[in-house]
Formats: structure tokens, sequence, C-alpha cells
């Protein structure tokens, strides 16, 4: 886990409903998503029997899914507006960069597939994809709305059943 979301998890260890709302929280930060979030559940429930780790899961979903319509309206546009600004063009226009060849390299290599790409881009937790980068690249190649959140969506899921079982088999060693 990393030190930023195990400092984070640390403020709220006080009681069940803050452990709760520092899941969906974590869930919500760009890169540490689901595969952050479900780690420092575990760690909760290993210090507090009354944490129910289902409720966690759904909490944590929900915190990730949350930021991704958002993500998926505005985040190009707001791309395309900073591109051309003295401070942020160049990390603008890299990230619009990054995201074009990605998405086309994606899109040529899944052809039809895109949404099953989408959703395993999404679904296997690596570091630098996830559900805002997944949203992201969806926005950027001009896919459906439905269908880029269905496929964000059950990736989510999937990332929350592999992270689960890192998370089960890493917290039965130590717990």
């Amino acid at each position: 886990m990393g030190s930023l979301a195990k400092t984070i998890a640390q403020a709220f260890v006080q009681n069940t409903m803050t452990q709760y709302f520092g899941c969906f929280i974590i869930s919500m930060i760009p890169l540490i998503e689901l595969r952050g979030a479900i780690p420092i559940a575990y760690w909760f429930r290993g210090m507090n029997p009354d944490f129910n780790i289902v409720l966690g899961y759904v909490i944590i979903a929900i915190g990730n899914m949350l930021p991704v319509p958002i993500i998926f309206f505005f985040a190009r546009k707001v791309l395309e507006w900073g591109k051309d600004k003295p401070v942020i063009g160049k990390f603008f226009t890299f990230c619009l960069e990054k995201g074009h060849k990605g998405g086309e390299k994606l899109q040529a290599k899944a052809g039809r597939g895109l949404f099953v790409a989408l959703l395993l881009f999404v679904g296997i937790p690596l570091p630098g994809t996830g559900a805002w980068t997944g949203t992201l690249a969806a926005s950027l190649l001009d896919m459906k709305f439905k269908e880029s959140i269905t496929a964000v969506m059950l990736g989510v899921a999937l990332a929350g059943v592999i992270m689960g079982i890192a998370s089960t088999l890493v917290s039965s060693a130590i717990f």
C-alpha cells in the first residue's frame, strides 16, 4: 500500500463510520482509486471486527465510479481549453497527445472489441490504469457514454475481485 494512502487511512481509524468514509474518499483519489482503497478496507477489518468488508466494497465501488461521468464529459474539454495556456499548456498538451496516441493504439488493436479492451484496461489493476484513466481514454476515443460507463463499471468490478483476492491472501497472512 502506498505511503500516501496509508497516511490518509491512519486519519480514519477512529470508528467504523469514519473508516467507511475514509474508504469512500480514498477510492475517489486518482491513481489510488479502488486499488488502494480495498487493501485499506482489509486493514480496517483487521483492526476493527465491526468493519463489514462487503459494505466496504460497495462504498468503495460507488466512490470509484462517482467521478466517472464528470471525467467523461469535462476532462477532455478542460484539457483542450488548457493546452494553449502559458503555465499548464505543455502538460495539458502532453496529456492530450498521450491520450490520443494510447487511444489510437488501443483502437487499432481492439477494433470492434473496444468495449472489452476498455473493460480489461480498467479491470487489471496496474499502475496508470483504472476508472479515471479508462474514462478519459473513452472520452478521447469518442466512445458512447453508456458503453463507456458500462465497460468502466465492469472493469471496476473486475479490479475489485482481483484486489479482494490479493488483499485476502495478504491479510490472512498478516492477521
